[in-house]
């Protein structure tokens, strides 16, 4: 996982590459779009600008073939996360929509407005409480990944 506090921080880790570059045009276009409702930009990424609060969730989710960042532009969340490898499995991997869940505990994490965050694929998580939400979820590809951090 990779916490970053604001989105501007993100624009300047993230300068180059065709998907890092898709992700700050999908946070730009937020008032463009339907809000609670996923948009694509190209074959590598869709996203969606949610003004909705979460539903607490039992188990955690997790991706094999996208990674997710979250970027909260209004209001709090708490989201718990663990690497897959401390959890056990409780639904297998479903290639049609790319989840597999998991049962387990992690870190909590307080996100608030101007966080974002990069959830890997070998991670797992949960939301587990929002207040007043506004954030952009954005599905990314994980081909040619790579972090300058890393």
């Amino acid at each position: 996982m990779v916490i970053l506090n604001s989105f501007e921080e993100f624009k300047d880790i993230f300068r180059t590459g065709k998907k890092w570059i898709r992700c700050k045009e999908a946070i730009e276009n937020i008032g463009n779009i339907k809000e609670n409702r996923y948009h694509s930009i190209g074959d590598s990424l869709i996203y969606m600008y949610k003004t909705e609060d979460h539903k607490d969730e039992v188990d955690m989710q997790g991706h094999r073939r996208y990674m997710d960042i979250h970027y909260y532009v209004e209001g709090k969340e708490k989201l718990e996360i663990a690497k897959k490898k401390d959890l056990t499995v409780t639904k297998d991997y479903c290639d049609e929509n790319d989840s597999e869940y998991f049962t387990g505990n992690g870190e909590i994490l307080d996100m608030k407005a101007g966080n974002i965050i990069i959830i890997e694929n070998d991670e797992a998580f949960r939301f587990k409480g929002a207040e007043n939400l506004k954030k952009v979820i954005l599905k990314v590809t994980i081909e040619d990944n790579y972090f300058l951090n890393k």
